[in-house]
């Protein structure tokens, strides 16, 4: 099943006591990261576990178990962030997408895979991320080291996770980290757009971080691999697809002007093309759900 899944690792059923790393520098934090907006409806079929992870420049580990005997299909919002999983017999780099996520999934299967922290794959990988966008390539091709071994191990039917976690791990150390204190700084002010929803501006974003806008778009193509005003969208619609999940009656026209958006019309399309429904549908569906 090529690129398996993305599914449910961008930010959801996770296991909100367990920490975290909360920088590239690997300082750890109990506050998890992930949006569970970005699950469009549910993803009840699949058993979806959080696992952290001391592995510098990774947020988390994420593990998906599946056992259906109907086609299940799961659509996902992608962030900016990278991810390493072990599928199809290889462990694969999936770069930032802009495009959304559906995956087919049938049968039994599981996956597990790594999410890095914004510019934490820069130390990995020793040079810019952007030519990885869109992409999904082998981590052999990508890394330097064969992934293919450890691929095998953590695809053995029925592996413990704590098993193949302990073979992830072996490979981000086999690989070596390089930390970068720009990749830090950058990564933290991705972390800041997502956090403060009045940043809806990529000058604005770069004021907060005391460089020029040409300079932070530079910046993002080298450690996170995609641009600032994309980042900042991106989270103003996971913001959207929150409110749509709340329950509440939403404002959508002062919402889309709150986000940035230039009308309502705006925002209805773009979360249109990303979540596939537009959002006052997507709260009728969805509304209230956890």
């Amino acid at each position: 099943m090529g690129a398996t899944l993305r599914a449910v690792h961008e930010g959801v059923l996770y296991e909100r006591d367990t920490p975290r790393l909360g920088a590239v520098s690997g300082e750890t934090t109990s506050e998890p990261r992930g949006y569970p907006e970005a699950i469009v409806g549910r993803a009840e079929p699949i058993g979806v576990r959080r696992i952290a992870c001391d592995s510098p420049g990774v947020d988390y580990l994420w593990r998906v178990r599946w056992d259906l005997p109907e086609p299940y299909e799961q659509h996902i919002v992608p962030q900016p962030r990278l991810h390493l999983a072990a599928e199809d017999g290889r462990l694969l780099v999936h770069g930032v997408t802009r495009r959304p996520f559906v995956r087919r999934l049938l049968g039994r299967g599981h996956v597990l895979g790594a999410s890095f922290l914004p510019g934490g794959f820069h130390g990995y990988q020793r040079g810019p991320v952007g030519g990885l966008s869109d992409t999904v390539r082998p981590a052999g091709e990508v890394l330097g080291v064969d992934d293919r071994p450890y691929a095998a191990r953590i695809l053995t039917p029925d592996s413990p996770d704590d098993a193949m976690v302990e073979v992830m791990t072996e490979y981000l150390a086999e690989v070596g980290y390089e930390p970068d204190p720009r990749a830090a700084a950058v990564g933290e002010l991705v972390a800041e757009a997502g956090r403060d929803r009045s940043l809806v501006r990529a000058d604005a974003l770069a004021a907060r971080g005391g460089v020029g806008l040409r300079t932070l778009q530079r910046e993002f193509a080298v450690y996170v691999g995609i641009g600032p005003k994309w980042v900042l969208q991106r989270f103003r619609l996971l913001d959207a697809a929150a409110a749509a999940r709340s329950g509440e009656d939403v404002d959508w026209a002062a919402l889309a002007v709150e986000l940035g958006f230039t009308d309502q019309a705006h925002l209805v399309r773009r979360f249109t093309e990303v979540v596939g429904t537009p959002p006052a549908t997507y709260a009728r569906e969805v509304g209230g759900r956890p």
